[in-house]
C-alpha cells in the first residue's frame, strides 16, 4: 500500500450523479453537495495523481448513489487480482458488481467475492506487509466477511488479522480502519492513536512500526486519511494543515488538494476517492 502508485481507478462526481444531489441526507453527508466545487476538487486530486506518475482511469457510476465517488471501498486488490466485496452500507450494495464489470473491461482478474451474510468494505483493509492484512471489524465489515476474506487469501499465503473498531457515532457513521490508520511507507503509519484498540496498537508496536499521530483537532476533517504515492510521497487534504506539517517533519513529501466538498462533506479522504490497481 506504500509502493509507487502506477495505475488507479476513480469515479468523478459527474459520473456519480453529484449534479442531482439526490438523497445526500440519507447517505450521511453534512450538507447538500456543491457540484461545481466538488468537480474542481476532484480534478485537483486527479492532477496530483497524474503528476506523481499514476495512470488515472475514470469510470462511470451512473445508477449508483453519490457514494460511488468513493471508489476504494467496493473491491480489494491482491497480487493475483481483485476481490469484489459486499458493502455494509445498504445504499452501496450495487457497487461491487459494477467494479467487477470495470475489472473485466480492464483485463484485471477477479479472484472471488464476499457474499451475505458477510459484509466487507475495503476501507477496513490494510496490507501491513505482503503477507499480512489487518481488517477492521465493525459496522461495515463483520466477522463473517472477515472469515470469507481469510479463506480467499489463504491460497496466497496471506494472514488476515481482525482489528476491533470502536462504536464511535454508531452504525450510521462511516468509521473504517483506514479512518484511524494509514500506511505511509513500509515501516511508518499515520494513526489516530486514542481511537485504536489496545490489541491493535500492541500488534503494530510488536511489528516495529513507527507511529505518527494526527493532530486531534483534525480528526473530524479526516486527517488520518492519507494516500501513499510511493517513495516518501503522500497525498493529503489541504485543510488538515497541522497534521500535514507533522508528516513533513517526519520526513515525508506531502502534496495536497482541497477536499472540503468532495471529501470531508461525504466522509471520504484521498484513499476513499481512489482504487489503486497497480503499485510497484
Amino acid at each position: 500500500m506504500a509502493a509507487p502508485l502506477r495505475r488507479v481507478m476513480v469515479c468523478a462526481p459527474e459520473a456519480a450523479g453529484w449534479q442531482q444531489r439526490e438523497n445526500w441526507g440519507e447517505l450521511g453527508y453534512q450538507r447538500a453537495p456543491d457540484y461545481s466545487q466538488a468537480r474542481a476538487q476532484h480534478e485537483q486530486l486527479c492532477n496530483q495523481l497524474q503528476s506523481a506518475g499514476a495512470e488515472v482511469i475514470t469510470r462511470d457510476g451512473a445508477g449508483l448513489s453519490l457514494d460511488a465517488v468513493y471508489a476504494h471501498d467496493p473491491s480489494f486488490m491482491t497480487d493475483r487480482g481483485a476481490i469484489c466485496l459486499n458493502m455494509g452500507k445498504a445504499a452501496r450494495r450495487g457497487e461491487p458488481a459494477r467494479h467487477r464489470q470495470w475489472y473485466e473491461q480492464l483485463g484485471v482478474p477477479v479472484i472471488g467475492e464476499i457474499r451475505s451474510p458477510g459484509t466487507a468494505e475495503a476501507g477496513d483493509m490494510v496490507w501491513l506487509d505482503g503477507a499480512t492484512v489487518l481488517v477492521g471489524r465493525g459496522y461495515r465489515t463483520n466477522a463473517a466477511g472477515i472469515e470469507q476474506l481469510r479463506a480467499l487469501l489463504a491460497p496466497q499465503g496471506v494472514e488476515v488479522i481482525a482489528a476491533p473498531l470502536p462504536h464511535a457515532a454508531g452504525p450510521a457513521c462511516c468509521l473504517h480502519l483506514m479512518s484511524l490508520l494509514s500506511m505511509l511507507d513500509e515501516r511508518t503509519l499515520l494513526v489516530d492513536l486514542p481511537w485504536l484498540a489496545v490489541e491493535t496498537v500492541q500488534l503494530l508496536c510488536q511489528r516495529g512500526f513507527r507511529l505518527v499521530e494526527i493532530h486531534a483537532a483534525e480528526r473530524d476533517t479526516l486527517a488520518c486519511n492519507v494516500l501513499a504515492l510511493g517513495e516518501g510521497r503522500l497525498l493529503a487534504i489541504e485543510e488538515n494543515a497541522r497534521t500535514n506539517q507533522r508528516l513533513r517533519e517526519a520526513g515525508f513529501d506531502v502534496r495536497t488538494f482541497a477536499g472540503g466538498e468532495i471529501g470531508i462533506n461525504g466522509g471520504g479522504g484521498p484513499t476513499c476517492l481512489t482504487r489503486p490497481i497497480l503499485r510497484g
